[in-house]
């Protein structure tokens, strides 16, 4: 029987910067391999390939997706072995040095003929400079869009009913866990949904939330309590012993945009753009945080304002994503430049003496 796969983010383009969420995410890593390599060496192609084999073999695998390219690999997780391989740079850096972790590197540079790039060195090194400067870019301007998105925010703290709110949430964690507490410590796990991507916002809400069988559309205007709010529930889960996966938001790391509880069955998430998710079977439900928890009228009392903040906030996300867009178009020259370089046949012999090791330790403590 094939096995399942499931799409994260743990790296983001944010409005803090680069952000990664690796050491959370394998937090049950016990075997380590790492993928070493310049852009265009294949790490991306290795890791679909392991990741194929497995599920092949009736493994549910977790696949983490690059923010700077959705449709590029960083890493792969199968908890089942207790095993996570790792191309990103940050995810390397993140996870190589733990104590606990047994660590296995794959050099893929070695499939690199050097001599092929003596030609393209000088045109390598400005590709490296502008990819640096576009991604400053990028994070100047995702900085600048979060502080409109913060002058947005205000209108409606202004008008938040608190107590409501508080209600709210009240009734969720009733409706959640009622009077259970689990005799254990509840884990959190923490990752991202989505991410922000020279293609525009990307999510795997849909597969992500495909298991939960109550999924919670959360609506509402920004600074209508929606991350307070699973900040919350998560607390709650945690003091009751149960586990959550903590769904950070893509563009500000600091806010949430979705908790779910496994062991319930409950997703809820943030269904508001860039995210937006409408509901499409039994259990669906939607929770609107302006119709519970706003002052009526609110939209219309500041709609003038409101209206040119949210302009230039849509403006500045737009400036941010093509930066992001121009670092790419410059990766895919590194990436170009560096792939013609290498014997991709020794890539893929590489590939496959790390998929029959995998396989070896597999067989070794019978986890399949």
């Amino acid at each position: 029987m094939a096995g399942t796969e499931k799409h994260y983010f743990a790296e983001g383009n944010t409005a803090l910067g680069p952000y990664h969420l690796y050491e959370s995410a394998f937090q049950k890593t016990e075997r380590l391999v790492t993928l070493t390599g310049m852009p265009g060496t294949g790490k991306s192609v290795i890791l679909r390939r392991i990741a194929d084999a497995l599920l092949a073999d009736g493994y549910e695998v977790e696949l983490f997706h690059s923010p700077s390219d959705s449709s590029s690999l960083d890493a792969l997780n199968i908890d089942a072995l207790k095993l996570g391989v790792v191309g990103s740079s940050a995810g390397r850096l993140a996870l190589s040095g733990r104590p606990d972790t047994e660590v296995r590197t794959v050099d893929l540079n070695g499939a690199v003929r050097t001599d092929e790039l003596t030609a393209s060195r000088d045109r390598l090194d400005i590709l490296r400079v502008q990819i640096q400067a576009a991604y400053g870019k990028a994070y100047y301007t995702f900085s600048q869009a979060l502080r409109v998105h913060d002058e947005w925010e205000r209108f409606y703290i202004e008008s938040m009913l608190f107590d409501e709110a508080n209600k709210v949430t009240e009734e969720l964690i009733e409706s959640f866990f009622g009077e259970r507490v689990l005799d254990k410590t509840g884990s959190a796990r923490h990752l991202f949904l989505g991410a922000a991507t020279p293609a525009g916002a990307v999510d795997f809400v849909p597969g992500i939330t495909e298991g939960a069988k109550r999924r919670i559309f959360v609506k509402g205007r920004p600074g209508s309590g929606k991350s307070t709010m699973l900040k919350k529930l998560a607390a709650a889960a945690a003091e009751r012993g149960f586990d959550a996966e903590i769904f950070h938001c893509g563009f500000d790391p600091n806010s949430l945009d979705m908790v779910v509880f496994p062991e319930i069955g409950v997703a809820i998430f943030d269904s508001t753009a860039p995210h937006e998710h409408d509901p499409s079977r039994e259990g669906d439900e939607i929770l609107d945080m302006y119709e519970r928890a706003m002052l009526p009228g609110t939209d219309e009392k500041y709609a003038g304002q409101v209206s040119g903040i949210r302009t230039r906030y849509k403006d500045t996300m737009s400036q941010a994503t093509a930066y992001l867009a121009e670092a790419k178009a410059l990766n895919d020259e590194l990436q170009g430049i560096h792939a013609a370089a290498v014997d991709t046949g020794e890539v893929e012999r590489l590939g496959d003496r790390l998929l029959a090791e995998i396989r070896d330790w597999t067989a070794a403590q019978g986890a399949r």
